[in-house]
C-alpha cells in the first residue's frame, strides 16, 4: 500500500476549484491514469461560486429574517420596521459575503477510457475539496434544526391567521430553532481550508486500487468529476452534455472512504450489478442519505448507479475541516473497498462475457 500512501499524500492538500493545488491534483490523476494505460479526455464547464451552495445560504437568510420578524411581533410599528430592516441588512450582508467568496473558474472533468474499448462500468470519484466553517456533522445537525424551525414558524403563522394566538413566550420559543438553524445554514460557504483526505482523496486512491486489481481488458472507465463541492456541477455537466457516455452503463460513485465505520451502498438506481457490489462489500443498503453526492446526477442517465461510502459520525465530524488530513488514514478502508469491488468486477475480462452478458 506504500504506493497508494504516496498518491494520497500528494492529493490531500486544499484544492478548491481554481486553487493552485486543484490544478496539480488534476495533473497527478492524469498521470496515474496514463500509467495504467488509459486515454484521458477533458470536459470543461463554467464554475461561478457559490454555485448551488447559494440555495442553503438563501434558505438560512430567510429563516433568520422570519424568526426575527416573529420576535418583533407586538412591538411598535417604528421598532418593528427598524428591527426588520436591520435583520434584512444583516442577512443580506452575510449572503453577499458568501456569494463573493471565490472567483469564477473553469471546472475540468477527467474521463479515462481505454483505446478502442467500450465501457460497461464507470468508476467515479470527485477530485476537488472544500473547507467550511462547520463540519459536515454540524451542518447535518443544522439542517435538522432548520427544518424543525421552519415548521415551527408555519405553526406561528397559522395561529396568527386563525386568531388562535399563543402567548409571546411560546412564540419566541418556537422561533428559536429557526434562528439557530438559519444561522447554521448561512455558514454553508466554500473555503480552501480542508486537505480533503477522506473527502475525497481516499476515494480517488480507491478507484486506482480497483483498476490495479482488474484485468487489463476489463470494460471499466474512470470519471473524476470536478466542482462537486459547489453542488455537483461537474457531474451534472457530464450528465447533461455527455449523456451518450452513460447509455446502458453502470456508475459506481465513490465518495469518502474512511478506515473505520460502516460501508454504505446508496442505490440511486438499483440493478443486478449494484446488488452484486453491495453484497460483495457487505454494505448497508440505503435508498437515500441526507448528503449531496455525484450519484444523484449520474443516476439520471446511467442504467444503474450507486454511491459507495465508508465511515460514521466521526468521519462526518472531520469532513470539510482542517482535520481531514492524510496522516489520520491507514488506508484500511481503501484496501477493503477496492478488494470487494474488484472481486465483483474482476470476473468480467471482456465486454461480451460476465457483466456485459448480465446487462443485456
Amino acid at each position: 500500500m506504500n504506493e497508494y500512501r504516496r498518491v494520497l499524500a500528494d492529493l490531500a492538500a486544499p484544492r478548491l476549484v481554481g486553487s493552485p493545488h486543484h490544478a496539480r491534483a488534476r495533473e497527478l490523476l492524469r498521470a496515474e491514469l496514463d500509467r495504467r494505460g488509459y486515454v484521458v479526455l477533458e470536459h470543461q464547464f463554467p464554475v461561478v461560486p457559490p454555485g448551488r451552495l447559494a440555495g442553503p445560504i438563501y434558505a438560512g437568510g430567510a429563516l433568520v429574517w422570519a424568526s426575527i420578524t416573529v420576535a418583533l411581533l407586538g412591538a411598535s410599528s417604528a421598532h418593528a420596521a427598524a428591527g426588520m430592516l436591520l435583520a434584512a441588512l444583516l442577512v443580506g450582508g452575510v449572503v453577499r459575503v458568501a456569494r463573493g467568496m471565490g472567483a469564477a473558474a473553469v471546472g475540468v472533468n477527467l474521463i479515462g477510457v481505454r483505446a478502442r474499448a467500450r465501457v460497461a462500468v464507470w468508476l467515479a470519484a470527485h477530485y476537488d475539496s472544500k473547507g467550511q466553517p462547520l463540519s459536515m456533522a454540524t451542518r447535518l445537525l443544522g439542517v435538522g434544526v432548520a427544518v424543525i424551525g421552519a415548521l415551527a414558524l408555519v405553526l406561528v403563522a397559522a395561529a396568527r391567521l386563525t386568531g388562535a394566538e399563543w402567548s409571546r413566550p411560546v412564540e419566541l420559543l418556537l422561533a428559536a430553532p429557526a434562528l439557530g438553524g438559519g444561522l447554521l445554514l448561512l455558514q454553508n460557504r466554500a473555503t480552501n481550508g480542508s486537505p480533503g483526505a477522506v473527502d475525497n482523496a481516499s476515494a480517488l486512491v480507491t478507484v486506482l486500487a480497483i483498476l490495479d486489481r482488474l484485468p487489463g481488458d476489463a470494460p471499466v472507465g474512470v470519471l473524476f468529476p470536478d466542482a462537486e463541492e459547489y453542488g455537483l456541477l461537474g457531474a451534472s455537466a457530464l450528465a447533461r452534455e455527455r449523456a451518450n457516455l452513460f447509455d446502458g452503463t453502470v456508475v459506481l460513485n465513490l465518495d469518502g472512504i474512511d478506515d473505520d465505520g460502516s460501508t454504505l451502498c446508496v442505490a440511486h438506481r438499483a440493478g443486478p450489478t449494484v446488488d452484486a457490489v453491495a453484497t460483495g462489500l457487505g454494505a448497508r443498503r440505503r435508498r437515500f442519505l441526507p448528503v449531496v453526492v455525484d450519484g444523484w446526477a449520474f443516476a439520471r442517465v446511467a442504467r444503474e448507479c450507486a454511491t459507495i461510502m465508508r465511515g460514521g459520525w466521526r468521519t462526518a465530524a472531520v469532513v470539510h475541516t482542517a482535520r481531514d488530513t492524510a496522516d489520520r488514514l491507514t488506508l484500511e478502508g481503501v484496501r477493503a473497498v477496492s478488494a470487494a469491488v474488484a472481486a465483483v468486477l474482476g470476473t468480467v475480462p471482456t465486454l461480451t462475457g460476465g457483466l456485459g452478458a448480465a446487462q443485456r
